[in-house]
């Protein structure tokens, strides 16, 4: 059990004790989102995997309800997805009072097996019955898991779409139903694009490009565990077109092996809400990475027991002749904004004695000659310390330096993370600090980077010029409202 006097993150949901991992089941239903999660109902271990439950009217307060839905003699209860079953296909709740039905892994151990499995519920989510015919789509192997279900209506015809993969064999799996319970293969994809690891939490949606709704693309979200673009765990994604059978994806030319969601080695399993509007596709992830997450400290709260990333609105967006997938985080309240403008720095200088403990900051450097800059953050009031958040003009890319404060923990813990970045004199850069993390937005939010973090003993801002002095337009940083 986390301890009481362990500060918690101000900015990210985290459970009020034991263990969590993957988001599951998310949905927005009756004026509040839902948030379901792998937790261990009984400990800070990885075991006896079940779901946890929250709910939040804005996706920044949340109220933490009983365990959803417990792990039993038949298996534990991996990831999966929740549809409301609008026309009430199932069967399992009436056309007035549609049913919320929950798709998720069964996975047995002895024999080691993973098949699809229903619960359902009619109350709103709070409590979820097993489907007496489980499991509801079984294939006979160990490692097939994952299912993410919505409600498919085009050309082809209405009816639901699971997708699912076979881990190992790094495949998505699609199939369909017409009452949730019965389910056809229809096809599979890959692999291909970024394959170093098994692959898991697939995610299939449709999004207009540039918000222009004749011109539409869908987005395969697929993690992968190891293979990482910053090691370990990590997310890619696949733009393309669904025609209700298969995914194609786009043939357009690359000069990178994947396109990630996140360049950090911290934001994993990320899935999006049912039951909201195209155009508000919101994703969350668990932030940790498999590298180290079992092996984190028990007695530190604000690792060992997980969080998950902001909430993140999604679109596709037109960038130098290709599409890409924007992030865009969803704000909490913020106090008045303090900020330093108009200022030339070549040497390390302290902007700010005092960053908030949770908050954004938003950065605009122009670096004139320069060959970057380096922000230090959470440093002492001399500039020394704190994690480095810096900017290389040539390489074209942004990179982390999380290494400071790491001292007794895991040894895959410290890194440097890169993220590659379109460049240019004029920097932009949207941040977000918590307690124990960070989310970094390049780009206009193409380029995302999030990282856990180790408490940092200091509290202030610093800036330095590498190779010339740059000017700061502005530095604004605004603390998140304390609730209550």
């Amino acid at each position: 059990m986390t301890d009481a006097h362990t500060p918690r993150p101000l900015l990210h949901f985290t459970p009020e004790r034991n263990w969590m991992n993957d988001p599951n089941g998310l949905v927005f239903h009756r004026g509040k989102y839902h948030l379901y999660y792998q937790c261990n109902p009984d400990g800070t271990m990885h075991d006896h995997i079940s779901w946890g439950h929250a709910s939040s009217a804005d996706l920044v307060s949340w109220e933490h309800h009983p365990v959803a839905i417990r792990d039993d003699e038949a298996g534990e209860i991996f990831s999966g997805s929740v549809v409301i079953d609008h026309g009430n296909t199932s069967g399992l709740g009436s056309a007035d009072a549609p049913a919320l039905v929950a798709l998720y892994t069964q996975a047995s151990r002895n024999p080691s097996r993973q098949a699809q499995a229903l619960a359902y519920s009619i109350d709103d989510g709070l409590t979820w019955t097993k489907y007496a015919g489980n499991p509801v789509l079984d294939r006979g192997t160990g490692e097939f898991r994952d299912p993410k279900v919505f409600r498919y209506d085009g050309p082809a015809g209405s009816y639901w779409v699971m997708v699912t993969v076979e881990a190992v064999d790094r495949q998505v799996l699609l199939y369909r139903s017409d009452d949730l319970t019965r389910w056809t293969f229809l096809s599979s994809f890959g692999p291909e694009r970024a394959v170093d690891g098994v692959w898991e939490c697939p995610d299939l949606f449709p999004l207009a490009v540039d918000g222009d709704p004749s011109e539409v693309r869908w987005v395969l979200i697929i993690s992968l565990s190891p293979g990482g673009v910053a090691g370990g765990s990590g997310t890619q994604y696949v733009i393309g077109s669904f025609d209700g059978v298969t995914f194609t994806a786009d043939a357009e030319a690359t000069d990178e092996p994947a396109d990630w969601l996140d360049f950090g080695r911290d934001c994993y399993a990320g899935v999006t809400f049912d039951g909201l509007d195209r155009e508000e596709r919101t994703l969350i992830a668990w932030m940790s990475n498999w590298d180290y997450a079992r092996e984190l400290p028990a007695g530190e709260g604000l690792l060992r027991h997980g969080m998950m990333t902001l909430p993140r609105r999604l679109s596709l967006v037109s960038r130098a002749g290709r599409i890409r997938l924007r992030q865009q985080p969803v704000s909490a309240p913020l106090e008045r904004e303090s900020a330093v403008e108009a200022v030339s720095v070549d040497e390390r200088v302290t902007l700010m004695e005092r960053l908030p403990e949770a908050g954004r900051m938003t950065v605009r450097v122009d670096t004139r000659d320069a060959a970057g800059f380096a922000l230090h953050l959470r440093c002492d009031p001399s500039g020394d310390g704190g994690v480095v958040l810096a900017y290389d003009r040539g390489d074209l890319r942004v990179t982390l330096d999380r290494r400071p404060g790491t001292e007794g923990l895991p040894e895959s813990f410290p890194s440097v993370e890169v993220m590659p970045v379109a460049g240019g004199g004029l920097v932009e850069l949207v941040i977000w600090l918590d307690r124990a993390s960070i989310e970094i937005f390049a780009d206009g939010g193409t380029r995302v980077l999030t990282d856990l973090i180790a408490p940092q003993a200091g509290t202030a801002l610093a800036i330095e010029g590498r190779g010339g002095a740059v000017h700061v337009e502005r530095i604004a940083v605004a603390g998140v409202i304390a609730s209550g």
